[in-house]
Parts: C-alpha cells; structure tokens; sequence
C-alpha cells in the first residue's frame, strides 16, 4: 500500500533521494512545472547542487472541467492535444484554440512574472531533470518534453513523486529516464497523493527560484 506524501517538499526530497548520480555535475539542470512542481524541483535542485529555473507549460482545461486537460501548450508554439479527451467529448477545433489562446497569455504572464529580464536557460548539450509534482493525464509533461527535445538536450530525465504505472512506461519511450517515487495502478488525481496539495502561489515560485540561485552562486 502506497503511503501518501506530507507535501511537495517530503515528496521533493525522496524523489531527490533517487536522483544522487546527478549531484554536483555542471550539465545539470533542474527545470520545475510552475506552479506545483517548482516546490518539488527546489528539494531536488538543493539536494544535487543543481541550477533551478522554470519550464513553462499551460494545461488546456476543458471548459466547464478545467481540471480535466484536452491538451497543453508550452513555449515555442508547442501543442500537445489529449486525443482521447478531444474525441470522446467532440470538442470544436474553435474551442481547442479559444482556450489555447487565453493559456497562451497566463504564459506570458508568468514568463514576466518568474523569469522577469533572465534569458531562457540554456538547454542544449545540459542534462535536463524537467520536475513536476505529479503526471496525471500526461498531457502538460509531454508538452515540456516536446518543447525541451526542441533544444537539444544531452538527457532528458522526468522525474515525478507520482504517476500512473502505465503513464511511466509510456513515457519511457519519449525521454531517457523517469524517476518516480510512487506507481499506483490506479492515480485518479494527484491531489490524493499528498496529506497538504494547497496552491503554489506565484510569491512561491519566484523565492524558490531565487533561494535555489543564492545557493548555488554560494557554492562557485
């Protein structure tokens, strides 16, 4: 029986406990899923003295359930659609691309906001560790899988504190390795996983992002 996580940080740091033969390397880098998942990537980027920043993606909510994912964008024109979800509901190509865009701005927004005058990290030839606080559908992670292996990472790692069996093994063909902590037969939402799964807030994201920074500018 599978024990639930306390909250991201336990949970960040067991899945850091699987990631020790990334520690102190320079290719390193930890890229977090804002929000939820930067509280994640900051325990494993503290523990392997690894850079942090964001990998921005949007999920596309089906309205009227947003929490249930059509689809995801992510930067560089990447678009990732639930074909299942699409089919079995008939949802209009209008409504894909009316939703997309309202996501597309709350990117923006939140490149602004986290990453303010900062260049994109450099991904190309880096070993990349892309960190989420759980896969679900699986849409949003292979929207930042899609938009990463645009830029010629040397490794794609994701790591997870939980996801499906199933979505793991899918997902082994689209990247180098997934780590994750729990692999239940049954996820039914990622929220059941953890005793405390309150909202990130953007106030968050930014002062993980520049703890992670001080620290290791302390260390050079």
């Amino acid at each position: 029986m599978w024990q639930k996580f306390y909250n991201r940080t336990e949970a960040g740091k067991l899945l850091a406990a699987r990631l020790t033969e990334y520690a102190n390397r320079p290719d390193v880098l930890v890229l977090g899923l804002p929000r939820g998942g930067v509280p994640v990537a900051f325990e494993v980027a503290k523990a392997l003295d690894a850079p942090l920043d964001v990998c921005l993606v949007r999920k596309l909510g089906v309205p009227g359930h947003k929490e249930l994912a059509m689809g995801a964008i992510a930067t560089g024109g990447v678009r990732v659609l639930n074909e299942n979800v699409v089919d079995w509901l008939r949802i209009p190509q209008a409504t894909i691309d009316q939703v997309a865009a309202i996501e597309m701005r709350e990117l923006e927004r939140r490149n602004i906001a986290y990453r303010g005058n900062r260049p994109l990290p450099k991904v190309k030839n880096h070993t990349i560790i892309l960190v989420d606080d759980g896969i679900a559908t699986g849409a949003t992670i292979r929207a930042a899988i899609a938009t990463l292996k645009q830029q010629q990472p040397r490794e794609l790692v994701v790591a997870v504190p939980v996801a499906a069996a199933s979505t793991c093994e899918e997902l082994q063909a689209e990247v180098d390795k997934i780590v994750c902590v729990m692999m239940p037969e049954d996820l039914y939402a990622i929220g059941i996983w953890y005793e405390n799964f309150g909202q990130t807030t953007d106030a968050e994201v930014c002062e993980l992002l520049t703890r992670q920074k001080l620290l290791v500018a302390n260390d050079l």
